[in-house]
């Protein structure tokens, strides 16, 4: 061959790389490519709006058909509010403190290399999807966990504190227990079991509920006088976009299109109408009528309760669950608003904190294939597994009550807690919101 001969077979197919080069995506990107899962992806994009159609609407139209009705736009402002907050300051610090690395001290809470999404794109993967799905995913469980807080001060708190205690809420309570949990900390090294949220959501919510609502003081009327749900046909709405809105809750929670999120769906469903049996059961028995309140009530309990335990029970356990759920939660409500006395509101604590927390310790037992479950991890026993459980919800509740308690306490000092008693008498919407939702 001669020298033209040589020079066209080096040249040509450099020239061909460097078109190649111009054209095609880069050698991250073609990687990027390669690893993530549509289908994973396409899951998880649909858990995420069906977790924030829990919120908005959900929880908002749960909570506004249970207060009264010159009270019912304000707390629908209080979780519409509170998803704003939380998405702006998710993308701001609280993913970041949640979800990377802390470097020395990443066992208590994360750093602040990820904030504003610093370093971010199209192909940045978490697993095998999108990082900017998983953000978004894990921002919608942000979102509804200080929500859910709102069912423990409705009809005596004004706005401006809402928004600095669900702010501040956020970042020093929330943030490190999902640190600790999800993100690679503490409790995660010592593999405690919480699938999708009975510590990190309802445990946290729970807990900080009943501060708040101690702290805050009764509604006028307490217990005896106050008058009944303004609408139970809107809290049933609600109600039953929260059940659809939880299979994005639990099953997205398996981060995957495959048989643990099927799986979680189906015990997160056996698990929710069990527990509404169960209630409606208890009611009609003690009260010869069973009432619409009662049994979708019942439903949130099996869905708190379920939770924690949804990727790794099978469908007896759920049965179990939901009984349990039912039962438990339904004792909890009595005890605390007739017997200690507290007045939260909406059974924060009962519903979402004892559920969650009953679901984060009966695990231990019913992950065991014997029971139906998908079994522990290697090394691992029934009591082993109660031991970590347990020490995770001792400190994740006494974690959440002291930063609560101290929250409250700041937020108060800026600018007061409860509304004046006017306000109160008149209702929230028009002396806080200068609406009303009823012109009669």
């Amino acid at each position: 061959m001669g020298h033209s001969g040589k020079s066209a077979a080096i040249i040509v197919p450099l020239l061909l790389g460097a078109v190649l080069s111009v054209f095609s995506p880069s050698e991250a990107a073609a990687q990027a490519a390669a690893k993530m899962d549509g289908a994973n992806t396409a899951w998880i994009l649909t858990s995420t709006a069906l977790v924030l159609f829990m919120t908005l609407p959900g929880l908002a139209l749960f909570y506004g058909g249970l207060v009264r009705a010159k009270n019912i736009l304000s707390v629908l402002m209080h979780c519409f509010a509170i998803a704003c907050l939380a998405s702006v300051l998710w993308l701001v610090i609280v993913y970041s403190l949640a979800f990377s690395d802390g470097g020395a001290a990443n066992q208590w809470i994360g750093g602040f290399d990820k904030a504003f999404l610093a370093g971010v794109g199209t192909d940045s993967l978490t697993g095998d999807i999108p990082e900017t799905v998983f953000f978004m995913f894990q921002m919608t469980f942000a979102v509804i966990t200080p929500a859910l807080i709102v069912g423990a001060y409705p009809e005596r708190i004004k706005f401006m504190p809402v928004l600095l205690f669900s702010g501040l809420w956020l970042i020093f309570v929330y943030a490190p227990v999902a640190h600790w949990i999800w993100g690679g900390g503490w409790l995660a090294g010592l593999g405690v079991l919480d699938f999708a949220g009975g510590l990190v959501v309802h445990a946290t919510a729970g807990t900080s509920a009943i501060v708040i609502a101690k702290m805050l003081g009764s509604r006028k009327g307490f217990p005896n006088e106050l008058r009944p749900p303004h609408s139970p046909a809107l809290t049933m709405i609600g109600a039953a976009m929260l059940w659809v809105g939880w299979f994005g809750f639990n099953a997205g929670s398996a981060l995957a299109a495959n048989g643990s999120a099927g799986m979680a769906m189906l015990v997160t469903h056996i698990s929710a109408a069990t527990a509404s049996l169960t209630w409606m059961t208890i009611e009609w028995v003690k009260f010869g009528k069973p009432s619409l309140v009662g049994i979708v009530t019942g439903m949130v309990a099996g869905l708190a309760t379920i939770t924690p335990a949804s990727g790794f029970v099978g469908p007896a356990g759920a049965l179990v669950y939901g009984v349990l759920a039912g039962l438990v939660c339904y004792w909890a409500v009595g005890t605390i608003k007739h017997k200690l006395k507290i007045d939260d509101s909406l059974d924060v604590f009962a519903v979402h904190g004892v559920g969650g927390i009953l679901g984060i310790l009966l695990v231990s037992a019913f992950a065991l294939p014997a029971l139906g479950g998908l079994g522990l991890a290697d090394g691992m026993t029934v009591g082993k597994q109660f031991g970590v459980q347990l020490l995770g919800t001792v400190a994740v509740v006494a974690w959440s009550a002291v930063f609560s308690f101290i929250i409250i306490k700041v937020v108060a000092a800026i600018g007061g807690l409860r509304a004046s008693e006017d306000s109160e008498t008149e209702g929230l919407d028009l002396s806080e919101h200068g609406e009303r939702e009823y012109n009669f």
